[in-house]
């Protein structure tokens, strides 16, 4: 389930940086809401995923209420998500 969630965190943080860049440029800076359209409902599949894995992962990572609430805190952020993968779930950190 690790893994699982390792790539959802990937795709999640990926679709994040790509709403924020190449869609608000376009909507904002060419007038075009398609790559919001686009990019965003993906997006809010991922994030919501993120978040019902990260619940389903906590006992299993021992990850206690500080630790649970910077990995949900990470999904806010751009590259948290990278964060979270660099912190809490490569391999060797358990």
């Amino acid at each position: 389930m690790r893994n699982t969630f390792r790539i959802i965190a990937l795709l999640e943080g990926v679709s994040y940086i790509l709403l924020m860049t190449f869609g608000l440029y376009f909507k904002y800076q060419l007038g075009d809401q398609t790559y919001v359209k686009l990019l965003g409902m993906p997006h809010g599949i991922l994030f919501v995923t993120y978040i019902i894995f990260a619940f389903l992962i906590t006992q299993n990572e021992n990850w206690g209420v500080k630790d649970l609430g910077i990995v949900l805190l990470a999904s806010l952020l751009p590259f948290g998500t990278f964060y979270v993968d660099w912190k809490y779930l490569k391999k060797g950190n358990k």
